[in-house]
């Protein structure tokens, strides 16, 4: 069996060059980096960096107690990255960057479509003297269409693309997502992507251009929702916790909280009428196909909600688990990062972390799991241009100038 701790990642050798900030991205470069490859962030002097780094109120700290440029935000999206601080706005910058693209297998950015023209470093440009770059251009709307030019923002993606007028309490406002998942699903493709034009650039030698952008890859994942509307031509409708396609699918209120129920089939349904002592449901009817739920889903809930308030969380949880009917709870944040099933599959991972406070961080582990080149957590979230030096010596034989 191999020791996991001398392998390399599966990505080992790859150098990227990172132009991105705040959280699609660097959730690629991050993904890239986790997965074994360099990845070089370049940030503004002039901005003090990512702009995430100034996003609290919760940062990791010094070791003297004061707050440092890590933030909560920044560090969930930048880790196994090295910090360079370069201004891209002047020629020096742009020569430096210029130099390490002729370096770099991989370019992402997240500029305005077109802002990198006017400093030489778009993709045409880079792409001309470097045929086998694999460029990454993400952005809010792309880089086509009549909305080209706007800004992406996680919350305007959620709005344009539907997922917000889906998601929220049926007479409730519109509601977006918990955490930024416009965001995060496009740097997930962006990744996918990448590395697929990877795989074409390792086969022929030539590279290409990847683009992604928020709102496409939003409406990507409307998936079933997505496809009720093109099928049918009726809109989704809000439902809360309730499926759009199974009944009963929901959260439900017990005597001390909620649960979460999820029949997935008319057999399920048939052992959880037996819990609830309403066997005659599974037999009637309206109610005996999951099609009938469908059509009569009010008049099933009158049913089987007031049984359920008779019922604790533990009650109900132990008695469905028993007869295989999908249940579980609705845990905080808390209670799911320090569950079993959370440390059994290291979903926090412990980062040391020179100067800081403890010397070291609490990260979001990576899920994926190779049996011949696992994912590694070598460094932690960068401070601000902390390599800048070993960068330019490394990769550049040293650079006077910024």
């Amino acid at each position: 069996m191999t020791d996991a701790s001398d392998t390399s990642g599966a990505l080992d050798g790859v150098f990227v060059l990172d132009l991105t900030r705040i959280l699609a991205g660097p959730t690629a470069t991050q993904m890239l980096g986790d997965l074994g490859a360099t990845v070089i962030k370049v940030e503004n002097p002039k901005t003090g960096g990512d702009d995430t780094r100034g996003w609290g109120p919760h940062y990791a700290r010094n070791e003297d107690g004061s707050a440092s440029d890590l933030s909560a935000y920044f560090m969930s999206s930048n880790r196994n990255k090295r910090s360079v601080s370069v201004d891209i706005a002047t020629p020096e910058g742009q020569d430096i960057i210029r130099r390490l693209a002729a370096r770099a297998d991989i370019v992402v950015e997240n500029f305005k479509p077109g802002g990198l023209v006017k400093y030489g470093l778009d993709h045409a440009t880079l792409r001309a003297a470097h045929p086998g770059l694999v460029y990454c251009s993400i952005s809010g709307f792309g880089q086509t269409g009549p909305n080209h030019d706007k800004p992406g923002y996680d919350l305007m993606a959620q709005g344009f693309g539907g997922i917000m007028s889906i998601t929220g309490e049926p007479d409730g406002a519109p509601t977006k997502v918990g955490v930024g998942i416009a965001d995060v699903m496009c740097g997930m493709y962006a990744t996918i992507g990448i590395l697929s034009a990877l795989r074409h650039r390792d086969k022929t030698g030539i590279g290409q251009h990847v683009e992604v952008a928020l709102i496409d890859t939003q409406m990507a994942w409307l998936v079933n929702e997505g496809l009720n509307y093109l099928t049918s031509g009726t809109l989704p409708e809000r439902r809360g916790n309730a499926h759009p396609n199974i009944v009963p699918y929901d959260s439900f209120e017990v005597a001390d909280g909620h649960f979460l129920l999820a029949v997935g089939n008319d057999a399920q349904f048939a052992r959880f009428c037996d819990v609830l002592d309403l066997s005659h449901l599974a037999a009637d009817p309206d109610y005996r196909t999951n099609l009938a739920r469908i059509k009569n889903r009010l008049a099933l809930m009158e049913h089987i909600k007031p049984p359920l308030k008779q019922w604790t969380k533990a009650a109900i949880l132990d008695a469905l688990r028993a007869v295989k009917v999908p249940a579980g709870p609705i845990n905080t944040i808390k209670e799911a990062l320090t569950s079993d099933q959370a440390i059994a599959r290291g979903a926090v991972q412990k980062v040391a972390a020179s100067g800081i406070e403890g010397g070291h961080l609490h990260l979001l582990g990576n899920p994926l799991k190779f049996s011949a080149t696992p994912v590694k957590y070598n460094r932690p979230p960068p401070r601000f241009g902390q390599d800048t030096d070993e960068v330019f010596e490394t990769w550049l034989g040293g650079v006077s100038e910024r």
